[in-house]
């Protein structure tokens, strides 16, 4: 039962949009969930998939859930999307699909 909750709550979420200015702060909408973060790497879940956002000095200025906004100052280094719907299937499968 658990999945069909997450998966109807991420279908519900808003559109996933990014603004990052001078690579010191980063403003997120579609944000769903966070799973970690520390001064170094925040791993977040957006309506978009997984997305890993690694640097320094990081710290979570607004976090809204239910608005599903997220405001992060620090250095950014890099954001990792990490494609997270299973029913994409492999490389062949999306060719032939």
């Amino acid at each position: 039962m658990a999945m069909a909750y997450e998966e109807k709550s991420r279908k519900q979420a808003g559109p996933h949009n990014l603004s990052l200015a001078e690579r010191r702060r980063l403003t997120l909408s579609g944000v769903e969930d966070v799973e970690s973060f520390d001064e170094a790497s925040i791993t977040l879940y957006t309506s978009s998939g997984l997305l890993m956002i690694r640097g320094s000095g990081l710290k979570i200025e607004k976090l809204s859930i239910e608005g599903g906004e997220l405001s992060v100052e620090g250095r950014i280094d890099s954001l990792e999307y990490e494609d997270s719907s299973p029913e994409r299937g492999g490389f062949w499968s999306r060719v032939f699909g």
